[in-house]
């Protein structure tokens, strides 16, 4: 009888990079997508300093992809070969796919991210919106809100001190919206200048106020989260903020952080993959990663 071959799929390697990283939920959220498709893979974690980044690139080159987050999504664009266009408006990379020619391309994830968690809770994002911050996850946010959205007003609010990038960021969503002919303005205000007089369709969280450990507060007081129709909170940790308990208090709908980052991680997948992935499976993945999270918060305060 002759030897039949036996043929072993190699198995494809992914990551996130990021300093500091400790707490990250990527790996456990990549690792059931994989699942979902039974995907030979594995997703770690690399703590990379800023000044060792150059250096770690070689070992990422080795990768299928990887993830990134805070400080190298505007640092580690010298590094790669291509910018999808998105990535090139926003400045900021939070995907990269390596190809076997160790061709290096940068996507952003974060905008296609929230606007599926939004949708897949049944919540349009239509008529008079308000933005919370003006970073690089509220830029993402903004100008797929710009491409996808039939918003009326789009109102993006800073703090005082950070009051020129609401007006920077307002006058590129003008100019772009103008240039895909779509009808909405978009202005500027003050974060606590914010009153509670007027209504808005959907409030979008995209700073990091009510993260935790400072799961205390809100970035804006309950006269205006009263005026809200819907909310939306990028925060992830805890699952249920303190803007998110005001709304919900209200009985206003609500949307988790956890919800966008399942989501746009779903995005990656779609990079790297091809892959598609249904609302049910979504939400299981979002369910899982919720029910780890609590997990590993409760066994850290009973070790504390």
């Amino acid at each position: 009888m002759q030897n039949e071959a036996i043929i072993v799929e190699k198995q494809l390697n992914f990551c996130v990079i990021g300093h500091p990283i400790g707490h990250t939920m990527s790996p456990f959220i990549n690792k059931r997508l994989f699942a979902l498709r039974k995907e030979n893979a594995d997703y770690g974690v690399m703590d990379i300093p800023p000044e060792t980044l150059a250096e770690q690139m070689a070992v990422l080159r080795t990768k299928r992809g990887f993830n990134v987050t805070i400080p190298h999504k505007q640092r580690i664009i010298p590094f790669l070969t291509r910018l999808d266009e998105s990535a090139r408006r926003f400045g900021s990379v939070n995907t990269v796919c390596v190809e076997e020619d160790g061709t290096l391309t940068g996507h952003t994830t974060d905008g296609p991210g929230c606007l599926m968690a939004l949708r897949g809770r049944g919540i349009r994002p239509e008529g008079r919106l308000l933005l919370l911050g003006a970073g690089g996850a509220a830029r993402a946010v903004a100008f797929a809100l710009c491409e996808e959205a039939s918003f009326l007003q789009l109102t993006i609010a800073c703090r005082r001190q950070s009051a020129q990038k609401a007006e920077s960021l307002c006058r590129e969503i003008q100019a772009y919206r103008m240039s895909l002919q779509k009808e909405g303005t978009a202005t500027p205000a003050i974060l606590e200048e914010l009153d509670g007089q007027t209504e808005y369709d959907l409030l979008l969280n995209c700073t990091s106020v009510g993260m935790y450990p400072n799961d205390g507060a809100s970035p804006v007081p309950d006269r205006v989260i009263a005026r809200c129709h819907a909310v939306f909170d990028a925060v992830y940790n805890p699952h249920t903020t303190r803007l998110l308990q005001l709304a919900e208090g209200r009985g206003i709908p609500t949307v988790h952080g956890m919800d966008m980052l399942v989501w746009q991680a779903a995005v990656a997948h779609k990079y790297w993959f091809g892959h598609t992935f249904t609302p049910d499976e979504i939400n299981g993945v979002i369910e899982a990663a919720v029910e780890e999270m609590a997990r590993r918060f409760e066994k850290k305060g009973a070790n504390a």
